[in-house]
């Protein structure tokens, strides 16, 4: 199953390969590597922050269609046409 942990894992560890293979001061490559640690956790926390807010949004989407389709129409138009006819009548 696709995640997107993993998907940021292989491109975070891609990025070490290249800094590992091709930097070699090591001070600059320790601080490369943590900086491709901190945009992996940082990209990490979003992607979770925004899939909880899809799941919750489209919880209430569900519930809110759910609420929609137990909505009596027939018995809104039956009030509406009363108060439209009472209207009416009193306005003879």
């Amino acid at each position: 199953m696709f995640t997107a942990d993993a998907l940021i894992d292989t491109v975070q560890t891609g990025k070490k390969t290249v800094v590992n293979t091709f930097v070699t001061n090591e001070t600059v490559k320790d601080a490369m590597i943590k900086f491709i640690d901190a945009q992996a956790d940082y990209t990490k926390k979003a992607i979770k922050a925004t899939t909880d807010t899809f799941t919750v949004l489209t919880a209430e989407a569900v519930k809110a269609a759910q609420d929609a389709m137990k909505f009596d129409y027939t018995k809104f138009g039956e009030g509406v046409m009363k108060a439209y006819t009472a209207q009416s009548s009193k306005a003879k």
